[in-house]
């Protein structure tokens, strides 16, 4: 018998699962692209199957394509790959297209379309808004196939959080994640149905075969940066390359004293601390409304949030203006920790835009909800946050976070630099929080935390001191 690939223990694993979505991977090789092309062949012996494997460019296909050349023609004789239109033909009829999402837009290019297998590599790649609008497209061809998506991924990327979030966080790993899903029939009857997903995590050390043929694999990821090393050894899902504020730390075991860690356990802040609030507007993307007490040494403490979010990752509850100010009020009159107090308000300044009708702003204060204009300079607002987050040497930083302040704690860690402007965010992630807590960053400026001066090497003419031959690469 000439077996053509063999799945290793855990792409078996994966490729046995039963849920309606799976995640593999986690950390580098663990055999996610073999995998995930392997299982696009299930059901090529039906002849109206079709399945969809998307990267989001184009030219990050290349190494997919590649593999499906090795494998595809030795295991199904006669399919050929069409390389203008991406695609693969089986002798049965049944095809294997190859596909991208490089915008959100472009996923109208899928409109109108039905795939019974849809496979998104490196999914942190792609927004929850671009993963999500796939399932409409996933539906059978014909009679008999199955309907399913699976997904590779590393930690970092756009869509890390959500991802994070949806596989990872939800529950533990080989778990199934059950989700409720409900609609309404045209008779007005509500039903309701269970959706289930899973993660199923690999690394470099579920991949023996790799191993022997490079044992020198992972000894190179154990010699990378501590965060790449993290994410891509481990599967280290706090830590990834591209994460802009390297500096967050939520130690649950430091709550209650509050060192190394900007995450505390809730208190009663002092009557004479100040009190801000901070707006980022949204309406079909999430609006965030943060309050914020600052000690009387400049400290910001997140005592409370409201954020305007459906539960789906960036997706706004669509809220009216005068909405949002009623709850703000009702919050304002409710919280121990503000309620009778003197508050500052600082504002997202799009909110004064208007196009010949009331502002948002406008609308809010016929609420007696009033606004500054926030200080949009995205660069200097960063830094400021930067500030804030670095640890004294006691390991206290300038900014804390009430462990109660759920969608700060999940989007901000999770923000990744943008590829385009590579010292800013990227705005296509879930930056709302970060954005209204710039503006109240910037209403408080700080200095950044005095570095301390190297301490001089003392002339050493015996070289009796060991000799750090890569001294020079780690000065700054």
């Amino acid at each position: 018998m000439n077996v053509i690939w063999r799945p290793q223990p855990r792409q078996a694993a994966f490729m046995a699962r039963g849920e309606y979505e799976a995640l593999y991977g986690g950390a580098a090789g663990g055999g996610k692209s073999d995998a995930l092309v392997m299982e696009a062949l299930r059901q090529v012996h039906i002849p109206h199957y079709k399945g969809l494997i998307l990267r989001k460019t184009f030219p990050q296909l290349g190494e997919l394509v590649d593999k499906t050349l090795n494998y595809y023609p030795r295991a199904f004789p006669g399919a050929r790959y069409h390389t203008t239109a991406h695609t693969w033909t089986f002798p049965s009829g049944a095809r294997i297209l190859f596909g991208a999402m490089q915008y959100t837009k472009d996923r109208t290019r899928y409109q109108g379309q039905a795939y019974d297998f849809i496979a998104f590599d490196e999914l942190t790649h792609f927004t929850f808004e671009e993963y999500s609008y796939l399932f409409s497209r996933n539906r059978p061809n014909g009679p008999g196939t199955r309907v399913y998506l699976r997904a590779t991924a590393n930690p970092g990327g756009v869509g890390h959080g959500w991802v994070k979030e949806r596989f990872i966080t939800a529950g533990p790993a080989m778990t199934p994640i059950e989700e409720e899903v409900t609609w309404r029939e045209p008779d007005g009857r509500e039903e309701k149905r269970k959706q289930a997903r899973i993660f199923v995590p690999s690394s470099v050390f579920d991949n023996p075969a790799l191993l022997k043929n490079d044992p020198q694999y992972i000894q190179r990821l154990a010699s990378m940066p501590e965060a790449e090393r993290k994410a891509l050894l481990y599967g280290d899902w706090d830590t990834f390359s591209g994460q802009v504020f390297t500096e967050w730390v939520n130690d649950p075991g430091h709550y209650a004293d509050r060192i190394g860690t900007h995450v505390i356990e809730p208190f009663q802040t002092p009557e004479t601390w100040r009190i801000w609030c901070g707006l980022d507007w949204g309406y079909s993307r999430p609006f965030s409304v943060g309050w914020y007490a600052v000690d009387h040494e400049g400290r910001l403490y997140r005592v409370r949030e409201l954020y305007g979010c459906t539960g789906s990752p960036n997706e706004g509850v669509r809220w009216e203006p005068g909405e949002v100010a009623r709850a703000i009020r009702r919050i304002e009159e409710e919280d121990p920790n503000l309620r009778g107090r003197r508050i500052s308000r600082v504002g997202d300044p799009a909110i004064w835009q208007s196009d010949g009708t009331e502002s948002i702003g406008a609308l809010m204060e016929r609420e007696r909800v009033y606004w500054e204009k926030g200080d949009h300079a995205r660069l200097s607002g960063k830094m400021q946050v930067h500030h804030r987050l670095a640890f004294d040497e006691g390991g206290v930083p300038r900014l804390y976070v009430f462990n109660t302040c759920k969608h700060f704690i999940r989007t901000v860690p999770s923000l990744c630099y943008s590829e385009t402007d590579v010292e800013d965010v990227d705005t296509q992630g879930e930056d709302h929080i970060y954005d209204e807590l710039r503006y109240v960053c910037m209403k408080n400026p700080i200095a950044p935390r005095p570095k301390r001066a190297p301490v001089p090497a003392e002339y050493d003419p015996l070289g009796t001191r060991e000799y750090d031959r890569y001294a020079f690469f780690k000065r700054g």
